[in-house]
């Protein structure tokens, strides 16, 4: 496949061997979430955002698999730096208490390892004075160590905000204030305070700036006289630079501000949740970049193909055994793809392509918006639409899929485009094409406030 010149081809999507395979699937796994019957065929053709499936079905894929997949499908420029890995059992080891190298130096590697993408990590990492990373298999991990290590160091408080998607593990889903059916009927980790994550454009209605003392709703709850929370029981604060699940929302200036006065004020540990933001996603190599706040913890995992809990030596226990995990830092080859996935944001300056490739979408999708789009936000290629009606917005992924572009929902009624760092031009007015026909796609355009959908979040 060239990528180059490919385009989208569907017959019928899901074809009669999706179902087939989807079917046979769900045969014996656990229920989750299903957004559609798409199968990818590893066996065919795909490249960047180009993918085939088991009916032949050329997709063009703007979810990157829920940027798992930063750079798509077998592309080059992560396959190209891995070409010398001859493939070996096993490809996890037991990396707390055992050390692996691919050949060559540490400084030189044949193929970087963990212990080479965690001195990478702490590179891109230096301009918040963050030196140590731990390791793990995924971003609720990576989520679970920071809070761990942010309790190791006194408080019994944590502090989430509406909206947040942190993670499933039960730590995590404590922190979460997105979707009742996350949490409901699962203890609950105590002393999780949440308060409203202020996006709001101009007056703030949100609930989070207050006619209080310090003028929010945290600030207030956190004074020393008039507040109802003694601030030496706040550990940590987590925040996502630009909320994912809770509908790809950009937080206001002036509750960063706030947010930042608080930390500076009460010394609470800031994590910043970049597991869907990070890597670039946004136009920056961390979305808290885009940020006046310093943050104390990050927290990556999707593009970095596992998870990583990052922060200042300082932060993290000096006691043996207080983490540890199995695959801790074991995983040989995902620690190299992410290491090359890092590699070929610098080389090929793909930073750049996000923020004039986001630009494209968001200010042509903009263009061509009809009045029941409500809004198009988002910073780089972390891109949300959002519409009048859920059901609007469902009829929208269903209309697209036919057609043979792969989308996801968020929130309660937004839509997320996610391609690839590298997406092209020619492939964002591809996608944009397909969304120009939906919009006026009579499923679309008639949709009416009906039953309840699928659950639209990963």
């Amino acid at each position: 496949m060239d990528r180059e010149t490919a385009e989208i081809h569907v017959e019928e999507m899901p074809g009669e061997a999706a179902r087939e395979w989807a079917s046979y699937h769900r045969e014996h796994a656990a229920p989750s979430t299903y957004v559609y019957d798409f199968v990818w065929d590893t066996t065919e053709d795909a490249v960047g955002p180009f993918c085939t499936d088991v009916d032949g079905n050329v997709l063009l894929d703007f979810t990157s698999h829920v940027a798992s997949a930063p750079l798509g499908y077998n592309n080059p420029k992560v396959l190209d730096r891995l070409a010398e890995f001859d493939l070996v059992d096993p490809t996890k080891i037991a990396g707390q208490d055992f050390y692996v190298s691919s050949g060559g130096t540490p400084e030189a590697p044949d193929v970087p390892g963990p212990a080479q993408l965690m001195d990478k990590l702490t590179d891109l990492t230096s301009h918040y004075d963050l030196d140590t990373v731990f390791l793990s298999n995924s971003g609720a991990e990576a989520v679970e160590n920071a809070i761990k290590i942010c309790y190791a160091q006194g408080g019994h408080r944590g502090i989430t905000f509406e909206g947040a998607f942190h993670g499933r593990t039960l730590g995590a889903l404590s922190l979460n204030r997105s979707k009742t059916a996350h949490r409901e009927g699962f203890p609950e980790v105590p002393g999780v305070v949440s308060v409203p994550y202020c996006a709001c454009e101009g007056a703030c209605d949100c609930g989070w700036k207050t006619d209080g003392p310090t003028g929010n709703v945290l600030g207030d709850r956190l004074h020393p006289e008039r507040g109802n929370i003694p601030a030496d029981e706040v550990s940590f604060l987590i925040l996502e630079p630009q909320q994912g699940e809770g509908g790809y929302r950009v937080p206001n200036e002036e509750f960063v501000a706030d947010v930042a006065a608080i930390r500076e004020a009460h010394d609470v540990k800031i994590v910043a949740d970049e597991i869907q933001s990070g890597l670039g996603r946004t136009g920056k190599m961390w979305g808290v970049d885009h940020l006046d706040l310093e943050p104390d913890v990050i927290t990556s995992a999707k593009g970095l193909r596992v998870g990583a809990t990052v922060a200042n030596a300082d932060t993290f226990p000096e006691e043996k055994g207080r983490l540890s995990s199995t695959w801790g830092a074991g995983d040989i080859l995902s620690s190299a793809q992410g290491y090359a996935t890092l590699a070929a944001i610098d080389e090929h300056d793909l930073l750049q392509n996000v923020r004039e490739r986001g630009r494209q979408l968001r200010e042509t999708l903009r263009d061509e918006a009809p009045e029941f789009l409500l809004d198009v936000r988002g910073r780089g290629l972390m891109v949300g639409v959002e519409f009048d009606t859920k059901d609007r917005r469902e009829a929208v992924v269903q209309a697209c899929l036919k057609r043979g572009l792969l989308t996801l929902g968020c929130g309660h009624k937004t839509l997320r485009l996610i391609p690839p760092l590298d997406v092209t031009e020619r492939e964002i007015e591809m996608a944009v094409d397909v969304l120009r026909e939906v919009f006026a796609d009579s499923s679309v355009t008639t949709a009416a406030h009906s039953t309840e959908s699928s659950e639209d979040v990963l």
